[in-house]
Protein backbone atom coordinates (compact mmCIF):
# COMPACT_ATOMS: atom_id res chain seq x y z
CA UNK A 1 0.00 0.00 0.00
CA UNK A 2 1.58 3.15 -1.21
CA UNK A 3 -0.99 5.56 0.66
CA UNK A 4 0.88 7.37 3.29
CA UNK A 5 -1.31 6.84 6.36
CA UNK A 6 -2.23 8.98 9.42
CA UNK A 7 -1.57 7.39 12.42
CA UNK A 8 -2.83 8.59 16.05
CA UNK A 9 -1.64 6.47 18.48
CA UNK A 10 -3.86 6.75 22.07
CA UNK A 11 -0.68 6.87 24.99
CA UNK A 12 -2.98 7.96 28.15
CA UNK A 13 0.60 7.22 30.45
CA UNK A 14 3.36 8.92 28.21
CA UNK A 15 5.76 8.75 31.09
CA UNK A 16 6.07 5.00 31.85
CA UNK A 17 8.80 3.73 32.65
CA UNK A 18 7.44 -0.22 31.72
CA UNK A 19 6.75 -2.16 28.39
CA UNK A 20 4.19 0.15 26.75
CA UNK A 21 6.78 2.80 26.02
CA UNK A 22 9.12 0.61 24.29
CA UNK A 23 6.59 -0.24 22.04
CA UNK A 24 5.12 2.64 21.69
CA UNK A 25 8.15 4.03 20.10
CA UNK A 26 9.00 0.56 18.28
CA UNK A 27 5.44 1.81 16.62
CA UNK A 28 6.39 4.92 16.42
CA UNK A 29 10.20 4.93 15.02
CA UNK A 30 8.53 2.41 12.41
CA UNK A 31 5.90 3.95 11.12
CA UNK A 32 7.47 6.76 10.57
CA UNK A 33 10.82 5.45 8.91
CA UNK A 34 7.73 3.89 6.56
CA UNK A 35 6.81 7.65 5.40
CA UNK A 36 3.46 7.74 7.45
CA UNK A 37 2.56 10.16 9.84
CA UNK A 38 2.41 9.63 13.33
CA UNK A 39 0.81 11.59 16.21
CA UNK A 40 -0.01 11.02 19.93
CA UNK A 41 -2.96 11.19 21.76
CA UNK A 42 -2.04 11.81 25.53
CA UNK A 43 -4.17 13.14 28.44
CA UNK A 44 -2.84 16.56 27.70
CA UNK A 45 -4.04 16.58 24.05
CA UNK A 46 -7.00 18.56 23.34
CA UNK A 47 -9.33 15.45 21.96
CA UNK A 48 -11.70 17.06 19.62
CA UNK A 49 -9.19 19.28 18.08
CA UNK A 50 -6.63 16.71 17.30
CA UNK A 51 -9.25 14.03 15.99
CA UNK A 52 -10.92 16.36 13.84
CA UNK A 53 -8.08 18.58 12.37
CA UNK A 54 -5.98 15.66 12.00
CA UNK A 55 -8.28 13.16 10.85
CA UNK A 56 -6.46 9.62 11.18
CA UNK A 57 -6.77 6.64 9.06
CA UNK A 58 -5.82 4.61 11.93
CA UNK A 59 -6.54 5.15 15.63
CA UNK A 60 -4.36 2.73 17.62
CA UNK A 61 -5.35 2.32 21.39
CA UNK A 62 -6.35 -0.79 24.06
CA UNK A 63 -8.65 -1.66 26.67
CA UNK A 64 -8.60 -0.68 30.14
CA UNK A 65 -9.24 1.63 33.21
CA UNK A 66 -6.77 4.01 31.99
CA UNK A 67 -7.39 3.87 28.63
CA UNK A 68 -11.23 5.24 29.34
CA UNK A 69 -9.98 7.60 32.08
CA UNK A 70 -8.55 9.53 28.98
CA UNK A 71 -10.39 8.81 26.00
CA UNK A 72 -14.06 10.12 24.77
CA UNK A 73 -15.48 7.64 22.87
CA UNK A 74 -18.16 9.84 21.62
CA UNK A 75 -15.16 11.56 19.39
CA UNK A 76 -14.21 8.07 18.41
CA UNK A 77 -17.43 6.83 17.16
CA UNK A 78 -17.89 9.99 15.33
CA UNK A 79 -14.23 9.60 13.29
CA UNK A 80 -15.27 6.10 12.83
CA UNK A 81 -18.12 7.35 10.69
CA UNK A 82 -15.51 9.27 8.46
CA UNK A 83 -13.64 6.50 7.70
CA UNK A 84 -11.02 6.22 10.95
CA UNK A 85 -10.46 2.35 11.82
CA UNK A 86 -9.56 1.69 15.14
CA UNK A 87 -6.91 -1.05 15.88
CA UNK A 88 -7.34 -1.87 19.78
CA UNK A 89 -4.46 -3.77 21.74
CA UNK A 90 -6.73 -6.22 23.79
CA UNK A 91 -6.31 -7.63 26.70
CA UNK A 92 -6.51 -11.73 27.43
CA UNK A 93 -10.26 -13.11 27.47
CA UNK A 94 -9.11 -15.42 30.22
CA UNK A 95 -5.99 -13.73 31.97
CA UNK A 96 -3.72 -15.83 33.74
CA UNK A 97 -2.24 -12.63 36.08
CA UNK A 98 -3.25 -12.53 39.73
CA UNK A 99 -5.50 -10.06 41.00
CA UNK A 100 -3.24 -8.24 42.88
CA UNK A 101 -1.84 -6.91 39.78
CA UNK A 102 -4.08 -4.25 39.71
CA UNK A 103 -1.99 -2.38 36.70
CA UNK A 104 -3.06 -4.99 34.40
CA UNK A 105 -6.35 -5.71 33.20
CA UNK A 106 -8.55 -8.68 34.80
CA UNK A 107 -10.26 -10.74 32.49
CA UNK A 108 -12.49 -9.64 30.03
CA UNK A 109 -14.82 -11.88 30.06
CA UNK A 110 -15.70 -10.64 33.31
CA UNK A 111 -16.43 -6.99 32.31
CA UNK A 112 -19.74 -6.32 30.71
CA UNK A 113 -19.12 -2.97 30.49
CA UNK A 114 -16.01 -3.81 28.35
CA UNK A 115 -17.85 -6.40 26.55
CA UNK A 116 -20.98 -4.20 25.41
CA UNK A 117 -18.82 -1.50 24.04
CA UNK A 118 -16.77 -4.17 21.59
CA UNK A 119 -20.34 -5.84 20.76
CA UNK A 120 -21.52 -2.59 20.20
CA UNK A 121 -18.99 -2.13 16.78
CA UNK A 122 -18.69 2.00 18.21
CA UNK A 123 -15.12 1.38 19.29
CA UNK A 124 -12.88 -1.57 17.76
CA UNK A 125 -12.47 -2.33 14.44
CA UNK A 126 -9.74 -5.12 14.58
CA UNK A 127 -8.66 -6.59 17.82
CA UNK A 128 -5.65 -8.16 18.45
CA UNK A 129 -2.82 -8.96 21.27
CA UNK A 130 -0.08 -11.46 21.36
CA UNK A 131 -1.96 -14.51 21.71
CA UNK A 132 -1.46 -17.13 18.64
CA UNK A 133 -4.26 -18.91 16.88
CA UNK A 134 -5.68 -21.45 19.77
CA UNK A 135 -4.42 -19.83 22.80
CA UNK A 136 -6.72 -21.20 25.71
CA UNK A 137 -6.36 -16.71 27.01
CA UNK A 138 -8.79 -15.58 24.10
CA UNK A 139 -10.51 -18.82 23.85
CA UNK A 140 -14.42 -17.47 24.12
CA UNK A 141 -13.37 -14.09 22.36
CA UNK A 142 -15.02 -14.71 19.37
CA UNK A 143 -18.13 -16.12 20.15
CA UNK A 144 -18.77 -13.59 22.38
CA UNK A 145 -17.85 -10.32 20.34
CA UNK A 146 -17.94 -11.77 17.19
CA UNK A 147 -14.64 -10.51 15.96
CA UNK A 148 -11.66 -12.97 15.42
CA UNK A 149 -8.72 -11.93 17.57
CA UNK A 150 -6.05 -10.80 15.75
CA UNK A 151 -2.03 -12.35 16.26
CA UNK A 152 0.75 -9.52 16.20
CA UNK A 153 3.74 -10.54 18.42
CA UNK A 154 5.95 -8.12 19.72
CA UNK A 155 9.50 -6.85 18.00
CA UNK A 156 12.10 -4.81 17.93
CA UNK A 157 12.93 -1.08 16.93
CA UNK A 158 15.44 -1.62 14.28
CA UNK A 159 15.99 2.25 13.88
CA UNK A 160 18.32 2.63 16.89
CA UNK A 161 21.92 2.95 16.06
CA UNK A 162 23.88 -0.05 16.21
CA UNK A 163 25.14 -0.12 19.71
CA UNK A 164 29.17 -0.11 20.67
CA UNK A 165 30.68 -1.44 23.13
CA UNK A 166 30.45 -0.02 26.69
CA UNK A 167 33.21 -0.83 29.16
CA UNK A 168 30.84 0.92 31.52
CA UNK A 169 27.95 -2.11 30.71
CA UNK A 170 30.69 -5.06 30.31
CA UNK A 171 30.13 -7.84 32.44
CA UNK A 172 29.32 -11.74 32.40
CA UNK A 173 25.93 -11.68 32.11
CA UNK A 174 23.35 -9.39 32.21
CA UNK A 175 19.54 -8.45 32.53
CA UNK A 176 17.14 -6.53 31.87
CA UNK A 177 13.90 -6.39 33.30
CA UNK A 178 10.91 -5.61 35.94
CA UNK A 179 11.01 -7.77 39.40
CA UNK A 180 7.98 -8.58 38.80
CA UNK A 181 6.36 -11.50 41.32
CA UNK A 182 5.49 -13.85 38.60
CA UNK A 183 9.33 -13.75 37.71
CA UNK A 184 10.67 -13.56 41.55
CA UNK A 185 11.31 -17.67 42.12
CA UNK A 186 12.48 -18.49 38.91
CA UNK A 187 15.49 -15.36 39.60
CA UNK A 188 16.39 -16.40 43.27
CA UNK A 189 17.12 -19.70 41.95
CA UNK A 190 18.41 -18.99 38.14
CA UNK A 191 20.38 -15.57 38.84
CA UNK A 192 21.11 -14.61 42.15
CA UNK A 193 23.04 -17.48 42.13
CA UNK A 194 25.19 -16.91 39.33
CA UNK A 195 26.47 -13.39 41.15
CA UNK A 196 28.26 -15.51 43.57
CA UNK A 197 30.69 -16.87 40.53
CA UNK A 198 30.09 -14.00 37.54
CA UNK A 199 30.27 -10.66 36.88
CA UNK A 200 26.34 -10.24 36.79
CA UNK A 201 24.75 -6.51 36.13
CA UNK A 202 21.01 -6.20 36.64
CA UNK A 203 18.66 -3.34 35.42
CA UNK A 204 15.04 -2.18 34.92
CA UNK A 205 12.74 -2.07 37.49
CA UNK A 206 10.89 -2.45 40.90
CA UNK A 207 14.34 -4.21 42.09
CA UNK A 208 14.06 -2.13 45.91
CA UNK A 209 11.36 -2.54 48.05
CA UNK A 210 11.80 1.70 47.50
CA UNK A 211 11.97 1.50 43.97
CA UNK A 212 8.76 -0.51 44.22
CA UNK A 213 6.85 1.88 46.21
CA UNK A 214 8.26 5.10 43.87
CA UNK A 215 6.99 2.92 41.19
CA UNK A 216 3.54 2.38 42.53
CA UNK A 217 3.01 6.72 43.69
CA UNK A 218 4.24 7.18 39.54
CA UNK A 219 1.29 4.96 38.32
CA UNK A 220 -1.12 6.58 40.94
CA UNK A 221 -0.04 10.05 39.43
CA UNK A 222 -0.83 8.77 35.64
CA UNK A 223 -3.83 7.36 36.33
CA UNK A 224 -5.10 10.49 37.64
CA UNK A 225 -2.57 12.85 35.55
CA UNK A 226 -0.71 14.97 38.83
CA UNK A 227 2.13 17.14 37.13
CA UNK A 228 5.40 15.84 38.87
CA UNK A 229 4.02 12.63 40.29
CA UNK A 230 3.35 10.98 36.76
CA UNK A 231 6.74 11.62 35.92
CA UNK A 232 9.10 11.49 38.94
CA UNK A 233 11.32 8.09 37.51
CA UNK A 234 12.14 8.00 34.34
CA UNK A 235 13.00 5.10 32.14
CA UNK A 236 16.23 3.35 32.35
CA UNK A 237 18.55 1.99 31.17
CA UNK A 238 17.55 4.53 28.00
CA UNK A 239 16.79 2.36 24.88
CA UNK A 240 20.09 3.11 23.25
CA UNK A 241 21.85 1.84 26.78
CA UNK A 242 19.69 -1.70 26.23
CA UNK A 243 21.15 -2.25 23.10
CA UNK A 244 24.92 -1.29 24.85
CA UNK A 245 24.13 -3.50 27.56
CA UNK A 246 23.17 -6.78 25.40
CA UNK A 247 25.73 -6.09 23.13
CA UNK A 248 28.57 -5.73 26.16
CA UNK A 249 27.98 -8.77 27.67
CA UNK A 250 29.00 -11.98 27.03
CA UNK A 251 25.91 -13.45 27.59
CA UNK A 252 22.49 -11.81 28.16
CA UNK A 253 19.42 -13.80 29.82
CA UNK A 254 16.07 -13.26 29.13
CA UNK A 255 13.12 -14.49 31.69
CA UNK A 256 8.92 -14.43 30.82
CA UNK A 257 6.68 -14.35 33.47
CA UNK A 258 5.65 -17.90 34.93
CA UNK A 259 2.73 -17.81 33.41
CA UNK A 260 4.34 -17.38 29.59
CA UNK A 261 5.92 -20.41 29.80
CA UNK A 262 2.51 -22.15 29.54
CA UNK A 263 0.87 -19.80 26.76
CA UNK A 264 1.85 -20.00 23.17
CA UNK A 265 2.26 -16.65 21.75
CA UNK A 266 4.50 -15.19 25.02
CA UNK A 267 7.46 -13.83 23.33
CA UNK A 268 8.89 -11.10 25.00
CA UNK A 269 10.47 -8.02 22.87
CA UNK A 270 13.86 -9.10 25.25
CA UNK A 271 13.34 -11.91 22.73
CA UNK A 272 13.56 -9.94 19.55
CA UNK A 273 15.85 -7.03 21.10
CA UNK A 274 18.76 -8.96 22.51
CA UNK A 275 19.84 -10.49 18.79
CA UNK A 276 18.99 -7.54 17.26
CA UNK A 277 21.35 -5.79 19.31
CA UNK A 278 23.65 -8.43 18.14
CA UNK A 279 23.67 -9.47 21.88
CA UNK A 280 23.85 -13.37 23.32
CA UNK A 281 20.62 -14.66 24.48
CA UNK A 282 19.98 -17.32 27.09
CA UNK A 283 16.60 -17.22 27.46
CA UNK A 284 13.71 -20.09 29.51
CA UNK A 285 11.60 -22.35 27.45
CA UNK A 286 8.65 -20.58 26.17
CA UNK A 287 6.43 -22.66 24.33
CA UNK A 288 6.53 -20.31 20.71
CA UNK A 289 10.22 -20.20 20.32
CA UNK A 290 10.91 -23.14 18.35
CA UNK A 291 8.00 -21.58 15.57
CA UNK A 292 10.00 -18.74 15.05
CA UNK A 293 13.74 -19.83 15.80
CA UNK A 294 16.08 -23.16 15.33
CA UNK A 295 17.22 -23.87 18.79
CA UNK A 296 20.81 -24.08 18.79
CA UNK A 297 21.63 -21.69 15.66
CA UNK A 298 19.24 -18.47 16.42
CA UNK A 299 19.01 -18.78 19.91
CA UNK A 300 19.62 -21.00 23.02
CA UNK A 301 17.49 -21.68 25.64
CA UNK A 302 17.94 -23.70 28.94
CA UNK A 303 15.05 -25.86 29.77
CA UNK A 304 15.80 -26.51 33.49
CA UNK A 305 17.62 -25.38 35.88
CA UNK A 306 21.02 -27.79 35.06
CA UNK A 307 20.72 -27.13 31.76
CA UNK A 308 20.58 -23.87 32.09
CA UNK A 309 23.46 -23.51 34.13
CA UNK A 310 25.56 -25.68 32.18
CA UNK A 311 24.78 -23.92 29.12
CA UNK A 312 25.37 -20.56 30.53
CA UNK A 313 29.24 -22.12 31.86
CA UNK A 314 29.69 -23.13 28.34
CA UNK A 315 29.31 -19.86 26.21
CA UNK A 316 31.29 -18.26 29.28
CA UNK A 317 33.83 -20.66 28.67
CA UNK A 318 34.23 -20.64 24.69
CA UNK A 319 32.69 -17.45 24.38
CA UNK A 320 33.62 -17.78 20.46
CA UNK A 321 30.82 -20.27 20.22
CA UNK A 322 28.57 -18.02 20.58
CA UNK A 323 29.26 -16.27 17.27
CA UNK A 324 27.38 -17.79 14.48
CA UNK A 325 24.16 -18.00 17.23
CA UNK A 326 24.50 -14.06 17.59
CA UNK A 327 25.02 -13.68 13.57
CA UNK A 328 21.92 -15.91 12.49
CA UNK A 329 19.44 -14.85 15.44
CA UNK A 330 20.31 -11.34 14.17
CA UNK A 331 19.62 -12.49 11.19
CA UNK A 332 16.47 -13.96 11.37
CA UNK A 333 14.85 -10.62 13.80
CA UNK A 334 15.73 -8.26 11.33
CA UNK A 335 14.39 -10.31 8.63
CA UNK A 336 11.00 -10.94 10.43
CA UNK A 337 10.69 -9.52 13.79
CA UNK A 338 10.84 -6.00 13.78
CA UNK A 339 7.97 -3.21 14.13
CA UNK A 340 8.60 -2.32 10.38
CA UNK A 341 7.28 -5.93 9.65
CA UNK A 342 4.30 -5.53 12.07
CA UNK A 343 3.44 -2.38 10.91
CA UNK A 344 2.88 -4.61 7.55
CA UNK A 345 0.93 -6.81 9.65
CA UNK A 346 -1.45 -4.37 10.44
CA UNK A 347 -1.75 -2.56 6.84
CA UNK A 348 -3.05 -5.67 5.49
CA UNK A 349 -5.57 -5.82 8.00
CA UNK A 350 -6.65 -2.19 7.31
CA UNK A 351 -6.89 -2.76 3.56
CA UNK A 352 -8.87 -5.61 4.42
CA UNK A 353 -11.60 -4.05 6.65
Amino acid sequence: MRKKLKILFHLPNPYSIYAGRTIYFGYKHAFEDLGHEFKELTPDSNQKQLFEKYKPDIFMTSISPIVFRFLNLNLVKKQKKLGMKVFVNTPFWKSPMSKLRINEVQSLFENDEYINLIQSRNFGDVYYNICEQGDERMSGFKKVTGYIPQTILLATDKTILPPVFSEEFACDISFIGTYLPEKQEFIKKHVFPLMKKYKVKLYGRDWTLANRISNFVQKVGQYFNIPYVKSINKYKPTLEEERQIHFSSTIALNIHEDYQKQCLGDLNERTFKIPASGGFEILDNVPSLKKYFIENKEIVIGYNTNDWFEKIEYYLKYPKKRLPIIEKGREVVLKNHTYHVRINQLIKLYINI
